[in-house]
């Protein structure tokens, strides 16, 4: 590919990362509008949880496809083909008539939104070609992601109160044609010089554990923790994750690498992506119904309310790059479980009249935290990966991103029902505790990850495993 101006790189820099703002958006904006989804459309707490959970678990599923995918036919034409995907899906998503319609058309969505981000990220890389470039680009990418997920909710907020809940979906329509535009006539077309080969049985496998797991723990208050529908969705789970490790071990070219895993590093950004997301994602489903079911904020009152918890975001998740860059991913990964930890305990004290200070504090402490998270997590699960590798180990993140994400309004959705009685407004309160402790619990586990993979020993398990992988090609 012919070497472009710096100007051109940051245009198409900014192309993607305006593509991949509106799909982190739509994995948050969703949480403003569940008090008025469930009125309009008359969805119960597992409908709502599978309004968000259909988006993150598609893209869970797809994105390594999707990126070796787009190396085989061309990034741009996967990128484009995702961009009108997602448009697509988000103008059906605004004109459902019914709640299962809407998450029909919310994995239609995520379909389009898993060949943005991967493949965002090898146009990246292959346009800035120069090492401190590339790693500036990929620091201004990951700081998108996290803004964008982080002012979801006040996006959310301002629409559904001005407009309706439907104009969340249909705002991503005209953004979605001027970036498809601004593609075809700035970002260049480029495919791997020898493209991966395509494991359909590894994706598979991926789609039924992440499916099985995250039905069960939806569904399971409600159809019955020991019947044998839940019952089977773990047994697949399981099942379907010992068959992944045996197959990707003897396959040439897998899907997923399980060397990948020997890297205390790797492993370790892995386990706190998939914490530190299911933190977020609970976060949000709980407080949204927090606010506006318990307390009777408007959305726009509700999304103002955790502004402030955006703002330390949109603070604090540059400083977490520089700390990176400068002195390591320990400092903060360990500030940015301290202050989860922090935060789900201060707000696992709300009742139906907790003072406005007292919330602010439960969403500044989330907020810092959350912005010291997510540049630690990138560089973590590529430290130390030979570079032809860098852009798996980075798709194998954001997809552990999503799983957390998946993961964390499954679970407390399943606790909040579990241990609701009688109507959202009444019961959620103790109902919910529960949830926020377990949000805790997730800020605990990115502490202990944070300092077990973070050290001299940590680092030299991740050497080990890049000279096990290049190997093969030095010989070659």
């Amino acid at each position: 590919m012919q070497e472009l101006s710096r100007r051109r790189r940051l245009l198409v820099l900014a192309i993607c990362c305006m593509s991949l703002f509106i799909v982190g958006l739509d994995a948050t904006v969703v949480n403003l509008a569940l008090p008025s989804i469930r009125s309009e459309l008359n969805a119960s707490v597992s409908k709502l949880q599978w309004t968000i959970d259909a988006y993150t678990l598609v893209i869970a599923s797809l994105l390594m496809l999707s990126g070796s995918t787009a190396d085989r036919i061309g990034r741009r034409r996967t990128f484009q083909a995702g961009l009108v995907l997602f448009g697509l899906g988000s103008l059906a998503c605004g004109f459902a008539p019914t709640v299962d319609l809407l998450i029909a058309f919310r994995m239609v969505q995520a379909i389009g939104g898993s060949m943005l981000n991967p493949v965002a990220m090898s146009i990246i890389t292959n346009t800035f070609t120069d090492p401190r470039e590339r790693a500036q680009a990929i620091g201004v990418w990951g700081g998108v992601v996290g803004l964008s997920m982080s002012v979801g909710p006040v996006v959310g907020g301002a629409l559904v109160d001005s407009a309706g809940w439907r104009f969340i979906f249909w705002v991503n329509v005209p953004v979605v044609l001027v970036a498809v535009l601004l593609t075809a006539l700035f970002v260049p077309e480029s495919r791997a010089a020898v493209a991966r080969r395509l494991d359909p049985v590894g994706q598979v496998l991926v789609m039924l554990f992440l499916i099985g797991l995250t039905y069960g723990i939806i569904e399971g208050q409600s159809a019955g923790w020991g019947s044998p529908l839940i019952v089977s969705c773990f047994v697949i789970a399981v099942l379907s994750l010992v068959s992944l490790v045996f197959y990707e071990r003897r396959r040439e070219q897998p899907l997923l690498d399980p060397r990948f895993f020997r890297s205390a590093p790797f492993s370790g950004a892995t386990l706190i992506a998939v914490a530190g997301f299911a933190a977020l994602s609970g976060f949000l489903f709980l407080n949204s119904l927090y606010l506006q079911e318990v307390r009777g904020f408007s959305a726009l009152h509700a999304g103002l309310l955790t502004l402030p918890m955006a703002a330390m975001t949109v603070v604090f998740a540059p400083l977490s790059g520089w700390l990176v860059g400068n002195r390591g991913p320990r400092l903060p990964l360990v500030v940015a479980g301290t202050m989860l930890t922090a935060s789900g305990l201060v707000l696992s004290q709300l009742t139906a009249s907790t003072a406005i200070p007292v919330l602010l504090v439960g969403y500044l402490l989330f907020g810092l935290g959350f912005g010291m998270l997510n540049a630690p997590i990138t560089n973590a699960a590529v430290s130390g990966m030979p570079r032809s590798q860098a852009g798996v180990a980075a798709a194998i993140a954001s997809t552990s991103r999503q799983v957390g994400a998946s993961l964390g309004v499954a679970i407390v959705g399943a606790v909040l029902t579990a241990r609701l009685s009688g109507p959202l407004e009444t019961g959620f309160v103790p109902a919910a505790r529960l949830g926020w402790f377990i949000i805790a619990g997730c800020g605990v586990l990115v502490l202990i990850f944070g300092l077990i993979t973070s050290g001299r020993w940590a680092r030299s398990t991740a050497a080990k495993v890049a000279n096990e992988i290049e190997a093969p090609t030095q010989v070659a």
